[in-house]
């Protein structure tokens, strides 16, 4: 959320930048609303400079034993009149806040501008697509075939995108969430956190869910509870309303967390297998640093993310996010694209975010340095999205006779060196 004084003063400068996102139309109301807002403190400030004169010289006249009725039946007439402009400037300044929840976080002068996925840039490249023999397989044609993943199944339990998983395919998702825990809590310093599963309104406010994306959310009927649509809602929230030790900071917090969307206007994207689902597994990165950091720590946070990969063997690129395809709260987003050689295609495995002081805003979170108080940056990135990072094995370490051979960094944790055919 954005600090209402310093955009009505910075209004211009943040338009332009905001425009690159793409709808201008909250600005334009923005800028009705504060003409309207300054219209009527204007002529507050007027009427209240004639009360006081009046008041004085009416008081003078009473002094002297004049009659003032009709002078005091004005006052109060001008009275009413300023009751209701300083009202109009109440309600307008609550209009103000609750368009500001709706407009999106200025995107960093670093990131490109552009309108969609096409104009977002490549930064790098980690491994080479493996060059097959025989024609790879999308995962929803080997993992039937393998006994590990069923998807009519999922859809008779409880409907479409979502999915069974069997025997090793449960324990292959189960490997890849210890995996990913050990290395960022042993390896890059991270804090494991296992954080509630249903949060509150306020918690979705804090982190931009709410309200502007509601319809992707699950609520529980009769309660003021959601399924979290990504443990950033819930790991961000655990300084909500709180001043940090400047001392403390960078807090680095990594969790894993089922999580849901109702995939509200993705109809027809990535319709077949589990790239798309309404639950899925996540391990999340959170950071909270300190404004001047938390650049540096973005690139400390990518660069966890992609260690996973780099430890898998898998193929990736990175790529920073244009103005047109960022997420609404962030300021600057890397993604990270595996390579699935089934779909031939790069796809997004991980979106590491900088939001700067947009959530903290929202959410109340502060740091204290000596006497001086300010808003933390907060950072988040999937680290890695476990669902997709078995696709992304299944397909790449996929054999002719239909076998996946297991990375032999997560054969510790399955016990198993290949996944064979039923």
């Amino acid at each position: 959320m954005h600090d209402l004084s310093y955009f009505r003063s910075n209004f211009d400068r943040i338009a332009q930048r905001l425009a690159t996102r793409g709808d201008v139309s909250s600005l334009d109301r923005f800028r009705e609303l504060d003409g309207k807002r300054r219209a009527a403190i204007s002529q507050s400030e007027r009427l209240k400079a004639r009360r006081n004169a009046e008041t004085a010289e009416i008081a003078q006249l009473r002094r002297e034993g004049a009659d003032t009725t009709a002078r005091q039946a004005q006052m109060r007439a001008i009275g009413g009149e300023i009751s209701s402009l300083d009202e109009q400037v109440k309600t307008l300044d609550e209009e103000f806040r609750d368009l500001l929840a709706g407009i999106p976080n200025v995107p960093h002068e670093s990131v490109p501008v552009g309108k969609d996925p096409e104009d977002n840039l490549e930064v790098r490249r980690a491994g080479q697509p493996r060059q097959f023999d025989f024609q790879p397989k999308a995962h929803w044609d080997l993992g039937p075939g393998l006994g590990i993943l069923d998807l009519e199944r999922a859809a008779k339990i409880t409907g479409a995108r979502f999915a069974l998983y069997w025997g090793l395919g449960a324990r292959l998702e189960r490997a890849l969430i210890n995996f990913m825990l050990d290395v960022h809590t042993r390896h890059h310093g991270y804090t494991e956190v296992l954080p509630p599963f249903l949060v509150n309104s306020a918690s979705l406010f804090g982190t931009g869910q709410l309200p502007k994306f509601k319809e992707d959310l699950f609520k529980c009927e009769g309660h003021d509870l959601w399924l979290i649509p990504t443990a950033e809602v819930p790991v961000t929230n655990i300084y909500r309303d709180e001043t940090l030790d400047a001392d403390a900071l960078p807090i680095k917090l990594c969790a894993y967390t089922p999580c849901f969307r109702s995939e509200a206007g993705s109809y027809g994207r990535d319709v077949r297998g589990i790239i798309r689902q309404h639950q899925f597994q996540k391990v999340e990165l959170v950071k909270f640093t300190r404004p001047g950091e938390s650049y540096d720590e973005l690139d400390k946070l990518t660069a966890d993310a992609e260690d996973i990969l780099r430890r898998l063997d898998l193929p990736f690129r990175t790529v920073v996010l244009c103005t047109g395809d960022m997420g609404f709260s962030s300021a600057k987003t890397y993604d990270i694209e595996v390579w699935l050689p089934g779909q031939n295609a790069y796809k997004e495995i991980s979106s590491c975010s900088n939001f700067e002081a947009f959530q903290s805003r929202r959410a109340g979170i502060r740091f204290k340095s000596g006497k001086k108080s300010e808003f933390v940056h907060t950072l988040n990135g999937s680290g890695l999205a476990v669902g997709r990072t078995w696709v992304a094995i299944v397909e790449n370490y996929q054999q002719q006779d239909g076998s996946v051979v297991i990375p032999e960094a997560l054969r510790p944790y399955i016990n198993e060196d290949v996944i064979r055919p039923l």
